[in-house]
Formats: structure tokens, sequence, C-alpha cells
């Protein structure tokens, strides 16, 4: 049994919950590869490492002073090794922080010091040796994954090694320098080495228990998920739920190794488990209720459309054009329903509307704002009646119009557009139907 451990940005904030990782790592031999992200907040008005490295940019790329700023981010370091009791010291990394900083200042390469600084301080701490994800994680020239050369270099390099720290975030780029994921990138990073290591488990330890069947902001102390599929855990990720990296499932879906969320401040707690497919039935008809606010609908209206060939290929082309992409794509005989992301199309709605027009000669367009898109998502679904009628009565009981419904094929989520401000009332009452009824 060999496991890939990655801890996020709180479970690294100070000395004190770094105590507690290496006490979660030396308590289990298995725990073989650690993957750390950047000191995150020590307190709720504190600001996360990789916020300062972002300012320190800022600041060298206006050929300002950098002294102040480094020196904070160094005392951060410092705390963390001071209260470990380390004979450590990141002096020569800071040092070539600084030079670079003001030779050749990146963004990529100033945010992503944050995971290699605690790296180094990880791997100091435990005994284990360092691995820099420069050397062994590399990107395409389109800023994409290049998997086949990360998978060959890190599984040659893993092979070699017994115990290691690899920092999360980041690799090296196509043009030689320093390339990052996304924020929550750690996430991916984790997933990468356990795949390419071909461990057993990987555990993602963080300040939560797992997830949770709804948001906590927005349901009061909802009860949480034990076992969630790769596909449901995609379609949670992908509408808002935060816990895990959306893209973190990929490598490791392919190997079929489950991913095991796990909270550093609550080691005794089994979490959830994210797995390819699983005989667990469900405690509830759903696994989890996510969603967003902040979309548009624009409605295309022309009779007979469903016999002209390639009309929708010409209505999408008029998004792609305009370098917008679409969220969903509910459709009757002669009407199409595309929705967007508000921020991106409000700007260039004129222009999309007229490359319709122009492209397919449609009888109408109608604009809607203000949308919330929830999704429902649930593997139990397709095997109990009624689930849809449960939703829409809920939602009619709180007073939810609904303005959108989109259902895929698998039976695996139903998307339901209502108002943004109805966006809260609707995911406490569908929350309401199928668990604080069955509770």
């Amino acid at each position: 049994m060999r496991k890939v451990v990655k801890f996020g940005g709180s479970s690294l904030a100070d000395a004190g919950q770094f105590k507690k990782v290496g006490d979660i790592i030396r308590a289990d031999e298995s725990r073989v590869y650690v993957v750390p992200s950047a000191p995150g907040k020590r307190y709720p008005t504190d600001t996360k490492v990789t916020d300062l490295l972002i300012q320190l940019y800022k600041k060298a790329a206006a050929g300002e002073d950098l002294t102040d700023a480094l020196a904070v981010i160094h005392a951060r370091y410092d705390e963390i090794i001071t209260g470990l009791g380390l004979d450590f010291s990141l002096d020569d990394e800071f040092a070539e922080i600084e030079r670079v900083m003001k030779e050749e200042p990146t963004l990529d390469y100033a945010a992503s010091r944050g995971e290699y600084l605690n790296g180094r301080i990880m791997a100091a701490y435990l005994g284990y040796e360092f691995i820099d994800p420069y050397d062994v994680i590399f990107f395409n020239e389109e800023g994409t994954l290049n998997s086949y050369k990360t998978n060959k270099v890190l599984t040659a390099k893993l092979e070699q090694t017994e115990r290691a720290v690899i920092p999360g975030f980041y690799g090296q780029g196509k043009d030689g320098k320093v390339k990052t994921f996304s924020r929550g990138g750690s996430d991916v990073t984790g997933s990468i080495v356990a795949a390419a290591a071909k461990v057993d488990i990987y555990e993602n330890w963080t300040d939560v228990s797992g997830f949770l069947v709804a948001d906590p902001r927005i349901v009061k102390d909802p009860v949480s998920i034990h076992t969630i599929t790769y596909r449901e855990l995609r379609e949670l990720s992908y509408m808002g739920a935060s816990v895990l990296h959306e893209d973190a499932i990929f490598p490791v879906r392919s190997k079929g190794i489950p991913i095991n969320i796990r909270n550093t401040n609550k080691p005794e707690v089994e979490g959830t488990w994210i797995v390819e497919s699983t005989a667990r039935k469900q405690n509830y008809t759903v696994t989890g209720i996510a969603g967003r606010k902040g979309f548009c609908s624009v409605l295309i209206t022309k009779a007979m459309m469903n016999s002209e060939i390639g009309f929708g290929r010409k209505v999408l082309q008029a998004f792609e054009e305009s370098n917008i992409s679409f969220e969903h794509m509910p459709s009757g005989i002669d009407t199409m329903n595309i929705v967007v992301h508000e921020s991106e199309f409000i700007d260039k709605e004129q222009q999309v509307v007229s490359t319709i027009h122009r492209l397919s000669s449609p009888d109408a367009i109608e604009i809607e704002s203000g949308l919330a898109l929830i999704a429902v998502v649930g593997r139990g679904m397709k095997s109990v009646q009624g689930t849809a009628a449960r939703i829409f009565s809920a939602l009619a009981h709180a007073r939810v119009n609904i303005r959108m419904i989109d259902q895929g094929s698998s039976e695996l989520n139903i998307i339901i557009g209502v108002a943004n401000e109805d966006f809260e009332t609707a995911i406490r009452a569908i929350y309401a139907i199928f668990v604080e009824t069955q509770l």
C-alpha cells in the first residue's frame, strides 16, 4: 500500500498546522509522497502567501523597491521554521527570488514560489527528498499539461525515490519558464503524482471533512457525502463545489485510483471517497446540490428549425466567432436556448445577435439575464421514480419560478435555471425535500 498525500494552504498556514501534518504523515508508513500548497491564512484577516507573492510581482513589474515585500514573505517562512525547531534557512532561495524578480519578473514564477518554499521546509522537516516540479511536470505551448512527457519523466524519477516532497501548483512551460496551473492547482499536481507513481490512494487533506451535500453558507449543517463517483464530482465541481479542483480527477481516473478527502484538523474522520464506480448505496436520492449565479440565456426561434440541416452549427459559430463558450443548450422543435456566462456575453451581445441573424436567419432572438443554474446530481436518481417531480414540487412550494430545465441522457444530473435572487431559496428547498425529510 502506497499513498500520495496533498495538503492545502490552511493545513500548512503556520508551524502548529505543520506539526499536525507531520503527525498525520508519520502515523501511516504508506504516505510516501507529499504534495504541499503554499501557506494559507493563519486567521480570517490574514493574507495568503500566494497573494503576497502576487503583490511582490506587481511591485517588480512596476520597477518598485522589493525590500519590504520580500521581508514580509521571508518572515512568514522564518516563523514556520522557528516554530518547528529546524536548523534550516531559506536565505539562498530568497536571494534567488529577488534576483529573478529584478531581472525578469513573471507572474507565474512569483506565484509558484509559495509552494516551492513550503516544499523545501516540508522536505527538511520530514527528512524526505525534495523534487522540484519544474524538473518533472511539463506544459505544452498552449499552456495545457503535457501528460505524456510529464508521466514519463515523473514516473522514472519516482521509481528511484522511496519518499519525496513534490510541491504543487507549477511545472515547466514550453519556453523553459515556470508555468502554473490555475488556482487550486496543487490538487492537480497531487493527482498527477498519484498516477505517475501508480499508488493505491490519493489523500487530499484540507480544512473540511470531505464533501457536503450542499454549500454550508446556504444550508445550515448539511450532511456529508461518504462516497461519490468521478462523474458526480465533475458535475458538482463544475457547478461551484470547491473542495477539490475539477481537473484533479482526470489523471487518477484512468488509473482507477480513489481520492480520499480528509480534514487535517480532524484526522480521525474518514471523509469522502471519490471513486470510479461503487456498489455502495446512497443514503439519499441525490449525492449533491451545487450552483452558480450570473448566466444569460439566448433563445433563438425559427419555424421548422428541426428540419434545417446545420442550423445549430451556424448558431454556435456566432458564439465561437466572439470567443464565447456556452454552458448548456436545451432545445425544442422550433427553439434553441444557449446559456452563457453573463460576464463574457454582455459586452458582445449585439455582435453575437447580428452574427446569428447573418448566419442562420432566425425568426426571433430573446435575451434574458440574471439567471442562476443549480445542478442536482446523483447516481441514484435514474433508479428512483419522480425525482424531477419532487424537485419541481419543492420549488413551487418555495414560490420559486423555474426558468430553464436541462437533463442529460445519463440521468446523472438535472440542471435548473432560476432567477439570481431565488438561488439560495431554491437550494434550501431542494435540500429539504431530498435530505431533511429523510433524516
